[in-house]
């Protein structure tokens, strides 16, 4: 029989204080705990007790995957350079990309993620609508050169990654291979003890046009998100919330004197105005160099995101180059610019007609400004970032805001690659047909991670059952006599029952076992001690409620049993 592991043979080296290099709890508590150690920035190595729980997260995974149909096979980190530039992405993908040449002067990429990988193998193999639909996956080691890798796990430049492709011959199957992804992404997340919302996301460097993130909640995480009770949620980047916005004071164009700082907040005070009746202005320059003024709600940000769809990769105008254009810092709007400034508002000022704006001189507005009569707006775009308070697109409710952890995302890139790739079958007519494609991606080492920032206290980690490293610790008060018989016979008994034990052997004092084992977090901790034992009781310590019951050593294992195993998901 398996024997169970002893803590005096495994390697997690624990540490008393807090990590310098670490912000995030999660972050030290892993460091901490023996669970991950830092090679370098953004490289991190899994120690026994962390590459455990991933090994569970992958089990989840690929069960949730061979259910729905979908293929685990394994392709090349390192990808010819040749793939990237047939897609189109070896110039878009930015510096995040690690480009390399070989001994023959070949590119090649380290593969950040395998769209184009995976459209090259099927290319030349799946010639026949007869052979689809047909989902492939990997788990894999990704790398991305991240400028600022930060957070330990969660920013990494070297990272474990799930993705999936979906083949389809079309748009309904496409739908279809996507619909089964999200439900099994839901599913993994459940089961990793994750509370995770979809939301609508913007697709990134991805491509496609449709894509939801799942989101663990949690204070510390990177990307902010709005949703309501009715089951709507989004990604701030991506969320096309109904923006409510004031009239500005005047009920004719005048300029006005407004001898306060140029800030929005300063000029709502002065005018009496909310922030919502004022009209704020971003000068940019855009990827083909037009100058472009944003008009915005001026209680909302330009959303980067947006601003990049519409006008490519810009840059915020310099001083010198507002006063070329004819604009003035902290007080521009869009009447007296240079004719030669695109001008571009919001859609959700179109149906307003007073607007309080920079009068492009300093210490000066304009009240009553009316668009198509006193100024012109030559488009109107989407460019606000939502925020808590805005109107729900689905019933109208207001929006609230959560920070959240995206730990997987899912995307339909319809024939983004297939066709730059000319990747093609043959459909039931005999015509040639890109196929229709989906990806889908989880981070599995950010998963990891994610878990802990949601689930831990003062003491250390709180290891759900499902994805804990081990389910009990066995923590013996003296390591001889009795007292170590029993540790023994419980450890073994609970092997045998087929629960994961580790029995801490160690000749340490009372205090030092207690403090790591609630830094470790196994979710139950059976403490036994002399007076316990010659009384044929054990203590058992639930590490999430903290709750302790004193339950009879021939019980014990039943006891714990009927506990853990309706905890395990599977």
């Amino acid at each position: 029989m398996r024997d169970y592991a002893k803590m005096s043979a495994t390697y997690a080296p624990t540490l008393k204080e807090d990590p310098v290099e670490a912000e995030l709890a999660s972050h030290k508590l892993l460091l901490r705990a023996g669970m991950i150690r830092r090679a370098s920035a953004g490289l991190y190595s899994y120690l026994p007790l962390a590459w455990r729980s991933i090994r569970k997260i992958e089990e989840v995974i690929r069960e949730e995957m061979e259910a729905i149909g979908a293929q685990e096979m394994l392709v090349p980190m390192v990808v010819p350079g040749e793939m990237w530039q047939e897609s189109g992405r070896w110039d878009v993908y930015g510096p995040e990309l690690l480009r390399m040449r070989d001994r023959h002067e070949r590119d090649l990429v380290m593969g950040p993620t395998h769209e184009e990988t995976f459209t090259d193998l099927v290319k030349n193999e799946l010639r026949s609508y007869k052979q689809l639909p047909v989902t492939l996956y990997q788990i894999q080691d990704k790398f991305r050169d991240e400028i600022r890798p930060r957070f330990g796990l969660m920013r990494g430049r070297e990272f474990i990654m799930k993705d999936a492709y979906s083949f389809d011959a079309d748009v309904a199957g496409m739908q279809k291979s996507y619909d089964e992804q999200k439900v099994a992404y839901a599913r993994i997340c459940e089961r990793c003890g994750l509370r995770a919302l979809p939301v609508v996301a913007d697709s990134g460097q991805i491509g496609g046009d449709t894509s939801v993130e799942f989101m663990a909640l949690a204070e510390a995480g990177e990307a902010a998100l709005v949703w309501c009770d009715c089951g709507f949620a989004a990604d701030v980047e991506a969320a096309r919330a109904q923006i409510g916005v004031d009239e500005g004071p005047g009920a004719v164009c005048e300029r006005v004197e407004t001898p306060c700082e140029g800030t929005i907040a300063a000029l709502a005070a002065f005018m009496g105005v909310s922030e919502a009746a004022c009209r704020k202005s971003f000068a940019i320059i855009a990827e083909d160099e037009t100058p472009v003024l944003c008009l915005l709600p001026g209680d909302h940000e330009l959303c980067e995101v947006k601003a990049e769809h519409v006008f490519g990769h810009y840059d915020a105008m310099s001083e010198e180059q507002m006063a070329e254009y004819g604009l003035v810092k902290g007080y521009m709007g869009p009447i007296g610019a240079d004719k030669r400034v695109r001008v571009v508002a919001d859609v959700s000022l179109r149906d307003s007609k007073r607007w309080l704006v920079g009068a492009n001189e300093e210490g000066w507005h304009i009240q009553g400004a009316c668009p198509g009569v006193d100024f012109e707006v030559d488009e109107w775009l989407d460019l606000a970032e939502s925020k808590e308070g805005d109107a729900c697109p689905e019933c109208g409710r207001p929006l609230k805001e959560a920070r959240g952890i995206e730990v997987s995302q899912v995307f339909q890139l319809g024939t983004k690659y297939s066709e730059a790739m000319g990747a093609t079958f043959m459909d039931e007519n005999g015509k040639e047909k890109p196929f229709q494609m989906g990806c889908y991606g989880i981070g599995v080492s950010r998963m990891l991670q994610a878990v802990v920032e949601q689930s831990h206290d003062e003491q250390g980690i709180v290891w759900p059952v499902c994805v804990a490293p081990y389910e009990v610790e066995v923590v013996p008060l003296d390591t001889r006599g009795e007292v170590w018989e029993a540790a023994d016979a419980v450890g073994r008994a609970l092997v045998e029952r087929g629960i994961e034990v580790v029995v801490d052997d160690r000749k340490e004092r009372a205090g030092v076992k207690f403090a790591d084992a609630d830094l470790m977090g196994f979710p139950y901790q059976v403490v036994l001690g002399r007076r316990g034992v010659k009384n044929g009781m054990a203590e058992v310590k639930d590490r999430k409620t903290g709750e302790r019951a004193d339950v009879p050593l021939a019980e014990v294992v039943t006891w714990l049993a009927e506990r853990i195993e309706p905890q395990r998901m599977r």
